[in-house]
């Protein structure tokens, strides 16, 4: 998946999209010098209004932690009327960082989430 792929999709109701690779908001200048961007930004400008990613590597162990908090919580925000928001993306996000340090999660092993919005 390039960010010249993305850009191509026709995604006209992009709202959240949830990248559990690692380094997805991290621009690698050694290895794509020519991309100034990282693919969360990429997914930005393709028209996704929500991003979480992470800015380095995670612990495989903990990449299923994290989706399964993030998944039942940001599924628990939905209303009848209406569903989940990506701007409950960012209150979601740090819900479960505030669950997986009770958890008792090294810091490394969440630290290097983070959510962007448009």
């Amino acid at each position: 998946l390039t960010i010249l792929d993305l850009l191509k999709a026709n995604l006209p109701n992009a709202e959240l999209a949830v990248l559990s690779a690692c380094h997805t908001a991290a621009v690698d200048k050694d290895n794509t010098p020519d991309e100034g961007i990282s693919l969360a930004s990429g997914m930005q400008f393709c028209g996704f209004r929500g991003i979480v990613g992470t800015l380095w590597a995670m612990d495989d162990d903990v990449g299923p932690i994290f989706a399964e908090i993030f998944y039942k919580r940001i599924l628990h925000l939905e209303r009848a009327d209406q569903p989940a928001d990506f701007i409950d993306a960012a209150k979601v996000l740090r819900a479960v960082t505030k669950e997986m340090r009770r958890k008792q999660i090294p810091l490394h092993c969440w630290v290097p989430l983070v959510h962007i919005e448009a």
